[in-house]
């Protein structure tokens, strides 16, 4: 790594995330190559690592910043801080062995974060906390990126990759698959998933779902001809999207999207194989990759009939956006074999259509919500009198 970096390593359970962490904090050794680290580690690593459970927590944090090489008189100085941070009172004079997983990774964050690192490794521990715990160390972590800190984090929250990292890696079986820009990446890591999921999963059909479908008379249907872009395009080739649109309430294709006004994603394909269950769908996404929304037939409850080869499939979805911060916001349609919850890609398209929404008004965050204010004031007079 060049540089102070956030750097996110993803993939599967077995591919190698941990191992290259330890490696990296000099827990382990590699069996071949080099590993070069330059600068001060600190590592929250797997649950338990890094503490004496007989030790209290007290005795726990001067024993990690002697381990780090800060003496007594550094750490008592960090002391308050930490303390503070990890909010477990009176439990810090208590052996940790004693603590919930919650308590203990509140300490050990805590430590990890006050030693003044120049390297910062976490593996995947921000996920034991509870829900106030993940903002702030999120909050803590971006300021030590803010500060030129490097950041290694191997995680399962691809959310996090594209909103947090500026590179990511991509781990399977020990190998090195992909070594990147976040969002390219995490694509890369859907397409692995997917394959495998076509490879080994078994499927139900949807058999008590309601057949949905609109049937045009003299085969006059509605049909999105065109793709935009393809940055990355994956599936069994059971069936290929044709064309995705974004369109105005009048059908008319637009690409300057007012917030807060209806819209139709319509999405067309063409089954190259007979497909008894198949699924229409996209994805929408900001400009950082994050998931917007999403929905498909089957989640909708509009169920689709089986489709037969040479067949053309088109689904309208119609959506009432939000108040969505101005920007650009990408569409990734797909097609699928299955259910909801058990499905076979046989088509999916990154970012094959981008649109723009405009500023409208002053946004706070990613959209705007509905919210009704109430407001109550007492009476002037009643705080003169008290």
């Amino acid at each position: 790594m060049e540089g102070a970096q956030t750097l996110a390593v993803i993939g599967q359970n077995g591919s190698g995330k941990s191992t290259l962490l330890q490696i990296l904090a000099g827990i382990m050794r590699q069996t071949r190559g080099e590993c070069h680290v330059d600068g001060k580690v600190s590592a929250l690593l797997e649950l338990g690592s890094g503490f004496n459970p007989e030790f209290t927590g007290r005795e726990n944090v001067f024993m990690n910043g002697a381990i780090l090489g800060l003496d007594e008189r550094r750490m008592r100085e960090r002391f308050d801080a930490i303390a503070q941070f990890a909010e477990i009172g009176s439990f810090m004079e208590q052996p940790v062995k004693t603590y919930s997983s919650g308590m203990f990774m509140r300490l050990a964050f805590a430590v990890a974060v006050n030693v003044d690192p120049d390297i910062l490794l976490v593996d995947e521990a921000l996920a034991v906390g509870d829900l106030v715990f993940q903002h702030r160390c999120m909050h803590r972590m971006n300021r030590l990126r803010d500060s030129g800190k490097t950041i290694v984090l191997a995680t399962h929250d691809l959310t996090a990759v594209t909103k947090f990292c500026d590179r990511a890696l991509l781990l399977d079986e020990g190998k090195l698959l992909a070594d990147g820009k976040p969002d390219l990446v995490v694509q890369k890591y859907h397409a692995l998933v997917f394959e495998r999921e076509r490879r080994y999963a078994q499927f139900d059909g949807d058999a008590d779902g309601i057949l949905q479908a609109e049937y045009a008379a003299g085969g006059e249907m509605p049909v999105a001809i065109t793709i935009p872009n393809i940055d990355h395009r994956f599936g069994n080739g059971d069936a290929s999207v044709i064309g995705v649109d974004v369109l105005n309430q009048k059908g008319v294709p637009v690409r300057d999207v007012p917030g807060g006004q209806r819209i139709i994603v319509r999405v067309s394909v063409r089954f190259d194989r007979d497909v008894d269950c198949p699924i229409l769908g996209y994805y929408i996404r900001d400009r950082l990759g994050v998931d917007i929304a999403a929905c498909n037939t089957s989640y909708a409850g509009r169920i689709l009939p089986p489709a037969r080869k040479g067949q053309i499939f088109t689904s309208d979805f119609h959506i009432q956006l939000p108040h969505l911060a101005p920007g650009s916001y990408s569409v990734s349609p797909a097609v699928a074999r299955g259910t909801v919850v058990k499905h076979d890609m046989c088509d999916w398209i990154d970012n094959a259509l981008v649109f723009s929404v405009g500023e409208e008004d002053v946004i706070y965050g990613m959209f705007k919500m509905d919210v009704e204010v109430r407001n109550y004031v007492s009476d002037a007079s009643a705080g003169s009198n008290a």
